[in-house]
């Protein structure tokens, strides 16, 4: 169940133990898989999904408490990291800077700010065309539609078609569209859905093609990645 937009103070950090998070901020989309954080400065709306087996923590951290990415992201999380959350779950928020639960939090705040970022997102845009076309990617991703197509749909020229997508998203029409694929694959896969399931899911003829994509995409086929996760 996805969460309306909203926004805090403070910066959320939720780290996903099992399955996956789906975050969505202003012109983009940010996935976080097993053993991985998504960061939401403060006073940035967003709303956030939740895979059904997913186990995950919270964590508010106050502006300027540590040096944080400016931007939303997702972290990579070191097993120390994983560890002293789930630590500083079971104990009250209350707490002083001198106290041993204050020096954990510095601890922890320390190996926060210099987690690695994963590209793990697909940039959006509020143009009502974009708009359109990431809709009916989303809601069907097996949709094989073409640019010159979506152009015929929307009453523009292929030229001016890829340039508006590549102008709002950073990336050309085929690249953004296997993002998105990269994306739900990822989430999906969390969830438990065999790598045929996903393949098919997504509109690929083989499952070697799917492979392919993933592998060339994060470096190792998605058997792979998920173990490396474990």
């Amino acid at each position: 169940m996805e969460r309306l937009l909203h926004k805090h103070r403070k910066g959320q950090l939720i780290l996903a133990l099992r399955g996956a998070v789906t975050c969505r901020v202003p012109q983009a989309i940010w996935l976080v898989p097993p053993q991985h954080a998504v960061w939401i400065p403060g006073a940035t709306s967003h709303s956030c999904s939740a895979t059904v087996n997913a186990d995950t923590y919270f964590l508010f951290i106050e502006p300027n408490a540590a040096a944080m990415p400016d931007k939303c992201c997702t972290l990579s999380i070191t097993p120390l990291v994983r560890e002293l959350i789930r630590y500083l779950a079971d104990l009250e928020p209350a707490y002083l800077t001198n106290e041993p639960t204050g020096r954990v939090i510095t601890v922890l705040l320390e190996h926060l700010a210099s987690a690695t970022i994963e590209k793990l997102h697909l940039p959006t845009s509020d143009n009502p065309k974009i708009r359109q076309i990431s809709d009916a990617l989303i809601a069907d991703p097996s949709d094989r539609t073409t640019l010159r197509q979506w152009s015929e749909k929307l009453a523009t020229s292929e030229r001016s078609l890829a340039r508006l997508v590549e102008n709002s998203t950073g990336l050309t029409f085929g690249r953004w569209r296997r993002q998105l694929h990269l994306m739900i694959a990822l989430s999906q896969l969390a969830e438990g859905h065999s790598v045929q399931n996903v393949a098919g899911n997504l509109g690929y003829e083989s499952v070697n093609a799917f492979i392919t994509m993933f592998t060339k995409a994060l470096g190792k086929s998605p058997t792979q990645y998920f173990a490396s996760l474990q």
